[in-house]
């Protein structure tokens, strides 16, 4: 009962990790944390050509396009998030299958 606890102990051991654990999973949702204006999310142009998997530059002709709607403030871009949903649902193609004939 009167057992010395320090940092070897194997319930100190469990702890430790177990804090780390949280403090990683907190670490990971806090990251991608946006407040929200108005009830809408905004991006920026590297934000958005990282998630969507295509270049800066792939972005600009999608703007210059009329395919993406943007907001410019001074030489900033920025993007609402449900802009970018409607664009990849306006997008979106179901699958078929070709039968023969």
């Amino acid at each position: 009962m009167n057992e010395l606890i320090n940092k070897d102990n194997e319930w100190i051991i469990h702890f430790m990790g177990s804090l780390d654990r949280l403090l990683d999973s907190y670490e990971r949702l806090t990251a991608n944390y946006r407040p929200t204006l108005g009830g809408e999310r905004f991006f920026t142009d590297k934000e958005v050509s990282a998630r969507l998997k295509v270049s800066r530059r792939t972005l600009q002709d999608y703007r210059n396009e009329g395919r993406i709607a943007y907001i410019q403030l001074g030489g900033k871009i920025l993007y609402r998030e449900s802009d970018i949903e409607r664009m990849l649902t306006d997008g979106y193609r179901s699958a078929y299958r070709q039968t023969a004939i």
